[in-house]
């Protein structure tokens, strides 16, 4: 049977039947290099899970105070191994990216200490967190913690020659991904080394801070090898294998992770205690997880090159380097940007039938349309497309639990905007 012949199924035009099939044989060489990053990381998450001897009884549930549970501490020294940190934190109680983050800063600041975000102004809702945006309460600023948000270049990089001479800060923190930022890309492994190298040489006491949402398992390193001090997580993205519940993971030095358990359970208590529930999807979703985030690389990369032939700015490219599973194309339309996330929405395995509308989201000060038919809620790297309806109007999507049904969709979303 010829290569790709199921094209020849898709309803669409025979043009854009051939735009699939162009793109697909460009992108058979980053298909390639994407399978051996696979390959790379199973092993690693495979010999983690090996050497903690996880045996049946790790799965079960615990409760009340949750002393003693050893698949809650095989699971937190595994993500450990997994990330090259020496401790890690891996709990259900972390109810997202933000939270595990948030978590994080609280653990690590004091009142009247500096926060420096090198990559700019982080997400809409890290910055709610930090206390420059909206009038929430509880925020980092409420307690005297201060912020310099650094300026990028034309290119979206982190611009540290323009940073102001005195600066003193006692964490540096670091987005991977560009988040709903057009301007930057995402940041590999191997150039969070070179900035780490920079603060090292800068601001030698400070902690780096990585947040790796939308990261991990997208190179052959991770942070914490590349010289950062902790990253955070959460585990129903990349980590969780499209098949964890809940959860969110903070990694990295033990004696910053303790900081964080203090902030998570209460000081003498640290990561001692913690019921934990659903272990079996974590572990098993963790083991998974190379092998989604290759489907959803390749999908990225296949996506890039069909919506470049049909005329679209995308970000990355191609056949350009990525630091995370999200893919930028950009449509200059609020109406494009529906008719996408609308194509993404009926090609899901769950709620297909909804009609989607832009809404508000908590955190967010543009109304966000968001595609997301997942099996669990906040899942987005099972195949979602969402965007903040504002100017490039820019759609983002990222996911796929499987490829066939990765490249379906995104195919749909094609003709959608073919038509």
């Amino acid at each position: 049977m010829p290569e790709h012949s199921w094209i020849q199924d898709l309803d669409m035009p025979g043009k854009l039947k051939s735009l699939v099939l162009q793109s697909l044989q460009r992108v058979k060489q980053a298909w390639d290099e994407i399978d051996s990053v696979v390959f790379h990381n199973q092993r690693r998450v495979l010999e983690a899970l090996q050497e903690q001897k996880i045996g049946e009884t790790d799965f079960l549930d615990s409760s009340g105070y949750g002393y003693g549970d050893s698949g809650r501490e095989k699971l937190e020294r595994a993500c450990a191994q997994i990330f090259g940190g020496e401790a890690a934190l891996v709990r259900p109680q972390i109810v997202s990216g933000t939270h595990a983050l948030a978590l994080t800063l609280s653990g690590l600041f004091r009142p009247g200490e500096l926060l420096l975000c090198l990559t700019g102004p982080p997400y809409d809702t890290m910055q709610a967190v930090i206390g420059s945006r909206g009038k929430e309460t509880g925020t980092l600023a409420e307690w005297g913690i201060r912020h310099h948000y650094a300026a990028l270049r034309a290119d979206g990089s982190p611009d540290l020659e323009a940073l102001e001479p005195g600066l003193n800060p006692r964490v540096v923190y670091l987005q991977r991904s560009a988040g709903y930022d057009v301007r930057r890309s995402s940041l590999t492994s191997a150039q969070i080394g070179e900035l780490v190298m920079d603060v090292r040489r800068r601001y030698p006491d400070t902690w780096i801070v990585v947040d790796n949402c939308y990261g991990e398992f997208t190179g052959r390193e991770e942070p914490l090898e590349a010289g950062a001090d902790l990253i955070a997580g959460s585990m129903i993205k990349n980590p969780g294998g499209g098949l964890a519940t809940s959860g969110g993971y903070v990694a990295g030095r033990r004696d910053l992770v303790r900081r964080v358990a203090a902030r998570l359970t209460a000081p003498g208590l640290y990561d001692k205690l913690g019921a934990f529930s659903g272990k079996r999807s974590l572990f098993q979703g963790l083991f998974m997880a190379p092998a989604l985030v290759g489907n959803a690389m390749k999908n990225a990369v296949f996506a890039a090159a069909l919506f470049e032939e049909m005329g679209y700015e995308v970000r990355p490219r191609w056949n350009e380097e990525r630091g995370d599973i999200v893919q930028l194309i950009i449509l200059r339309s609020a109406e494009r940007m529906l008719r996408f996330c609308q194509a993404i929405q009926e090609a899901s395995p769950v709620e297909s039938f909804l009609t989607l509308e832009p809404g508000p989201l908590p955190g967010y000060e543009d109304p966000v349309v968001m595609a997301a038919g997942t099996f669990y809620q906040g899942a987005t790297s099972e195949l979602t497309a969402d965007g903040p309806l504002r100017e490039p109007y820019a759609v983002f999507m990222q996911g796929g639990l499987t490829l066939s049904h990765a490249i379906w969709a995104t195919c749909a979303a094609a003709k959608a905007l073919f038509d």
